[in-house]
């Protein structure tokens, strides 16, 4: 069983419990998750199975589209509602504008510290766990890119100034690797009045989307129909990527890692080029191996990264 299923994570399990659960539901262990949301997050968690976990890294590239919440005035250890009261700041007044002025200075190429309630490992260790004993350590900036940032309702109890407990919901598209909260947390320090992320949830991560996600309730129901619509082929995850059919006469070598030419490609959907990405695949449309476009003599299509074929029955 091979493939990525567009999981829609409900609030207050963990990733690995997600996955924990289809591995269950599909009776393999071969399941990891391509990106963690937080236990309190919702929304779009896709999960690789199969051969698909050896493309895990390359799904995770994708950028990330979040809906967050901020909440202006308090600051919290975990910099979100999780965690414990730090900081109040009751007495500001702030402007919308001041608020747009803000977050719009965190678009581009962003530094970024990571939070310690992180899954970031220093020195072997994940921030997390250290953070759960007590222990707070120096952590090294991240560069991150925030692509856009858009408001969609701010909650001040139509007052025209944002003050202490204005609720703030906007929508941002971000990189990997981009922690919401900590974004939050620095758009309160920049305004100079404290915030906190208040709601997550993950709406699009790469070619995913919400609209398109599926239940644990939904999948378990499906599972016991035997139905794995929700199995989406492994090619779903790397839109990108040049999709082309071979002829069956070469399998055997991309099987061994051997390149082949571009002759032996039955379906060319644009002009290869060195350097491209390409998914070599069968003329039933499995999924052979991921190759590149390399130049040595001629054009060769060389595999890095193959795939078993399924038992044939």
């Amino acid at each position: 069983m091979n493939g990525i299923v567009n999981v829609l994570k409900p609030p207050g399990m963990s990733s690995h419990q997600v996955v924990s659960f289809l591995r269950k539901q599909l009776k393999t262990r071969r399941i990891g998750h391509t990106g963690t949301l937080d236990p309190g997050a919702s929304g779009v968690l896709p999960l690789v199975v199969g051969n698909a976990t050896r493309i895990s890294s390359y799904i995770t590239e994708h950028e990330k589209t979040y809906v967050a919440e901020l909440t202006l005035g308090i600051t919290t250890t975990s910099q979100d509602a999780a965690g414990a009261t730090v900081d109040l700041r009751t007495d500001f007044a702030i402007s919308p504008l001041d608020l747009a002025d803000a977050m719009g200075s965190f678009l581009g190429n962003v530094s970024q510290i990571p939070p310690m309630a992180s899954a970031v490992r220093v020195d072997g260790k994940r921030l997390y766990e250290l953070e759960r004993k007590g222990i707070s350590i120096e952590r090294k900036p991240r560069d991150i890119q925030i692509y856009a940032m858009n408001i969609i309702k701010i909650w001040n109890e139509d007052e025209e100034d944002l003050s202490f407990g204005t609720r703030v919901l906007f929508k941002v598209v971000c990189s990997k690797g981009t922690y919401i909260r900590t974004l939050c947390h620095d758009i309160g320090e920049k305004l100079g009045v404290g915030a906190h992320m208040s709601y997550l949830a993950r709406t699009k991560s790469g070619p995913f989307s919400i609209d398109k996600a599926f239940t644990l309730e939904e999948i378990q129901k499906l599972v016991e129909l035997q139905n794995y619509g929700f199995l989406l082929p492994m090619e779903t995850g790397l839109p990108d990527w040049v999709k082309v059919k071979v002829n069956p006469l070469v399998e055997e070598r991309i099987s061994h890692g051997n390149f082949i030419l571009p002759e032996h490609i039955l379906d060319v959907p644009s002009a290869l080029t060195v350097g491209d990405d390409v998914l070599l695949m069968s003329i039933d449309g499995e999924v052979l191996a991921l190759a590149e476009i390399k130049k040595s003599d001629q054009l060769i299509c060389q595999p890095f990264r193959v795939f078993k074929r399924k038992e044939r029955g």
